[in-house]
């Protein structure tokens, strides 16, 4: 009897035990899922930025990604009394529907009424005419952190007006969904364009305000001008940071998987590999009709993201990258199989025009020619990569 009593309450203990330990996992549990906070874009934060606009003549520089939860930057600062003159707008528009590009000429926004200036096309800066009566100028746009996205270079011709007619800069700073890592080759002066303006690599693991941070302490601006620039910071948010966009940056980047993969695919941009503009999927493919056949193809034809696509009508053999794990660092691989893949008779037009600029130099292009591996091509702008982590170091909000 005392046997079996002792055994009921050995019983009774262990479940006591057991029972209270898992009542403190799930407590734990909780504890971890509930301490995640959503990461704010600068913009959200209100009662940072809009005492500095209250009784000022603004403009916004800004697209489709200028929005807090749904609803257009615009609308928002209008609606709590900003005197909001004009809108400044980069590549592909104010509402981010022109293809690669097209020319976006000034118009009107049909809701508001607002003057629409572009700042694309043979008037990429603002002139002293544009920011007359202008006192402070708001900058609220979504980057993807390549160099090669041309908001950069908008960013660099506003902050450089701004500073000539000594007119204030606010960044309200967004996420950089390819900040976890730095890569590519830093871009040689003699490169300059508007698709790359400054000596970073392709892959600069910096947000757009800790960039104009850059551009300022940098001197990147001509004759020493420095603009007079504040950066309301993300809330929530480190350089690891896996953040999906709530809206397309672009027509091209339609989601999270085509974000990851521009920065290697968009080397294909300087040769005669399509990417897949002109279909339902672009930067999360490539092919041509002169690779080798496969079973996968696609085939491109206009659309509202590209008018004249690549290869338009033709079918292309390549590679579908739609379901691999998003690239953890530039794939150089895909070029280099794909140059070594395409015909003997027409290597010469592999290659266009478009390429060094991309690149930032002449020598990945030779490199690839001459049969060098990725590991290769690597190693040779290792040591330009860590000189500019020191740089970068300087200018970092976030860990």
């Amino acid at each position: 009897m005392q046997v079996k009593n002792t055994y009921l309450l050995t019983i009774l203990l262990l479940f006591i035990f057991f029972s209270s330990h898992c009542q403190e996992t799930e407590k734990k549990t909780v504890k971890q899922t509930t301490s995640i906070k959503k990461v704010l874009p600068g913009a959200y934060n209100l009662s940072a930025y809009l005492p500095l606009l209250i009784g000022k003549k603004v403009a916004l520089v800004g697209n489709q990604t200028s929005e807090i939860n749904g609803t257009h930057l615009v609308d928002t600062l209008l609606k709590r009394g900003i005197h909001l003159l004009k809108v400044f707008a980069p590549e592909h528009g104010f509402r981010g529907q022109a293809s690669a590009g097209e020319l976006v000429t000034n118009s009107r926004d049909l809701k508001t009424g607002l003057p629409i200036i572009s700042l694309y096309g043979k008037h990429k800066k603002p002139t002293k005419a544009d920011l007359e009566n202008i006192d402070i100028i708001v900058f609220d746009i979504q980057d993807v952190g390549v160099r090669f996205y041309t908001y950069l270079s908008t960013l660099h011709y506003v902050m450089e007006a701004a500073a000539e007619q000594k007119i204030p800069v606010i960044v309200l700073d967004r996420p950089n969904p390819n900040a976890d890592y730095i890569d590519g080759p830093v871009m040689k002066p003699s490169f300059t364009s508007f698709i790359g303006m400054h000596p970073v690599p392709v892959v600069y693991g910096m947000t757009i305000g800790e960039y104009a941070r850059m551009i300022n302490g940098e001197n990147w601006l001509k004759n020493g001008l420095k603009a007079d620039l504040k950066v309301i910071p993300i809330q929530n948010y480190t350089h690891k940071t896996v953040y999906h966009l709530p809206v397309k940056p672009s027509p091209n980047l339609p989601n999270y998987q085509a974000v990851r993969l521009y920065p290697s695919l968009c080397f294909f941009e300087g040769t005669d590999i399509s990417i897949g503009r002109g279909t339902d999927f672009p930067f999360q493919v490539y092919g041509s009709p002169f690779l080798p056949k496969s079973e996968f193809s696609f085939t491109p034809h206009p659309n509202a993201g590209s008018k004249w696509p690549k290869h338009n009508g033709e079918k292309c053999y390549g590679k579908d990258l739609r379901r691999i794990s998003p690239p953890l660092s530039l794939n150089l691989n895909w070029l280099i199989k794909a140059y070594h893949q395409y015909p003997k008779s027409k290597k010469k037009q592999f290659f266009n025009n478009f390429f060094n600029k991309l690149a930032g130099n002449n020598r990945l292009k030779k490199a690839i020619i001459k049969g060098k591996s990725a590991k290769q091509i690597k190693i040779e702008w290792k040591n330009e990569i860590e000189k500019f982590k020191e740089i970068r170091q300087k200018y970092l909000l976030y860990k």
